[in-house]
């Protein structure tokens, strides 16, 4: 089982709410603004969690002015 950080278990519950209802494209201020923390701090964990995160698929997907993540239920 791996192990996450408090600040981790709060990001992947919102992106799990989130994919619950379908795909979703959002990024680290969005995440940050709902949860509680900076988007610094959001924006860091997530290409951490795309690789050990079971439950949702996070996938880096474009960058304009920030980075939009792409979220999804998890295939495997």
């Amino acid at each position: 089982m791996t192990e996450y950080t408090e600040e981790e278990r709060r990001i992947l519950a919102y992106l799990h709410d989130s994919a619950s209802r379908g795909e979703q494209y959002v990024r680290s201020k969005t995440i940050a603004d709902a949860i509680g923390l900076t988007a610094k701090q959001v924006g860091s964990r997530l290409p951490n969690l795309a690789e050990k995160s079971d439950e949702v698929d996070i996938e880096k997907w474009g960058r304009a002015r920030s980075t939009t993540w792409r979220v999804s239920r998890s295939t495997a």
